[in-house]
């Protein structure tokens, strides 16, 4: 029960589509690449793997996966029409049938390429049922990250290494948030740190942690 925040989880969203996991899911691991883009992409490469690469089509995953892109909730009506969306934004979307197993170690695998002229960031998503999603994979500048995956999840990353601001942060998430695990992971001069909390902040408070922690992003 850790990973649900309440009953509605357990039977799923309101949504759009035929499937909490396919449609619903996706909707949210599409959001949190978009968060974790932290930008506009200009070409986005979607690789799906096991259940999620033979069911895509049917279960309406690539649109909701488009709609998530697009900042849109499982329940907006025009996520049927997202990916058309995102053409009209010039944005370059493709969808990939991939054969092998999935390499987060789950059945609803999206892996999901995105880039622009200056960067490339791949995420890579699992939707464990009823809406709820992991996010296992980040790969940046050459970097493969292994997240815990549990959502919520603070991702922040930080230039220079020993940077007192994470310390500050860890202690904040510790007294109001419930702070579970951190890992860290080098990015060439810079450090991404990967913050596990049990409690979810409100918008004001996120809010306000954006105003002294830059660049700070909130996966719930």
């Amino acid at each position: 029960m850790a990973n649900y925040r309440s009953v509605f989880d357990i039977i799923g969203p309101v949504m759009v589509g035929p499937s909490s996991s396919h449609t619903a899911g996706a909707v949210a691991i599409g959001n949190a690449a978009r968060l974790i883009f932290q930008k506009t992409p200009k070409k986005v490469v979607v690789h799906y793997y096991e259940s999620f690469a033979k069911t895509h089509r049917g279960h309406g995953t690539d649109f909701a996966i488009a709609g998530g892109l697009l900042g849109m909730t499982p329940d907006d009506e025009r996520i049927p029409n997202a990916p058309k969306l995102l053409a009209e934004a010039g944005i370059k979307l493709r969808f990939v049938e991939e054969d092998g197993p999935s390499p987060i170690n789950h059945p609803n695998t999206a892996i999901i390429s995105m880039s622009d002229d200056e960067k490339q960031i791949t995420v890579g998503g699992c939707s464990i049922g009823g809406g709820i999603i992991e996010i296992r994979l980040i790969e940046f500048q050459g970097n493969k990250m292994n997240l815990t995956g549990p959502l919520p999840m603070i991702l922040y990353l930080v230039h220079g290494k020993n940077n007192p601001l994470v310390n500050e942060l860890n202690e904040i998430l510790e007294q109001e948030a419930s702070l579970q695990k951190v890992q860290k992971w080098p990015i060439g001069d810079s450090e991404l740190f990967e913050f596990d909390i049990a409690k979810y902040l409100s918008p004001k408070r996120f809010s306000e942690l954006q105003e002294k922690f830059k660049g700070i992003i909130y996966l719930k």
